[in-house]
């Protein structure tokens, strides 16, 4: 197989769960896409073209930085736009995508993600929809295993808890 598609099937197979990962670090799906371009784009040249074990936790890793780089230089630019301009920002896009029925759901649980904190988001986002382990978020996060195990738990409970309560409010 070449490295060519040997890169391919790797980014066919991940690249869903990478850009929702990238989606919950920026602000807009636009963000996320040129986020997770430009994190691939380095990892790809950190790795020199090769795929081994640390390269996914490497993507996380530098989709992260970039979001950080990206969501700096975005504000700089509102702000100088806004002094400017008297422009507001954008409002935020939804995270999910669903139809009918589950839309009131998704759109519940993009709103209860956004009111926990980001520490905690961050862990679930990386265990549920990135597949990492505990110990590999934690040594993405410079955390200890046991650190991000107590995020997860508690932003888990916390977004239980803010579904419930929005649950209740509805019925």
């Amino acid at each position: 197989m070449s490295n060519r598609r040997e890169w391919q099937d790797w980014l066919e197979a991940n690249g869903a769960k990478w850009l929702f990962y990238a989606r919950q670090q920026t602000r807009s799906q636009a963000d996320a896409e040129d986020v997770l371009q430009d994190a691939l784009v380095k990892t790809w040249k950190t790795c020199q073209g090769r795929i081994t074990e640390e390269t996914s936790s490497l993507v996380y890793t530098n989709i992260r930085r970039c979001a950080i780089d990206r969501a700096r230089s975005a504000t700089r630019r509102e702000e100088r736009e806004h002094v400017v301009a008297g422009e507001q920002p954008d409002t935020e896009e939804a995270l999910f995508e669903f139809d009918g029925d589950n839309e009131l759901f998704a759109k519940s649980v993009q709103e209860a993600l956004a009111r926990i904190p980001e520490k905690h988001r961050e862990v679930i986002a990386l265990k549920i929809w990135g597949g990492l382990t505990f110990a590999q978020i934690a040594s993405q996060l410079g955390e200890s295993p046991n650190t991000v195990a107590s995020r997860y738990r508690y932003g888990l409970e916390h977004l239980k808890k803010l579904l419930q309560d929005r649950e209740e409010q509805v019925a």
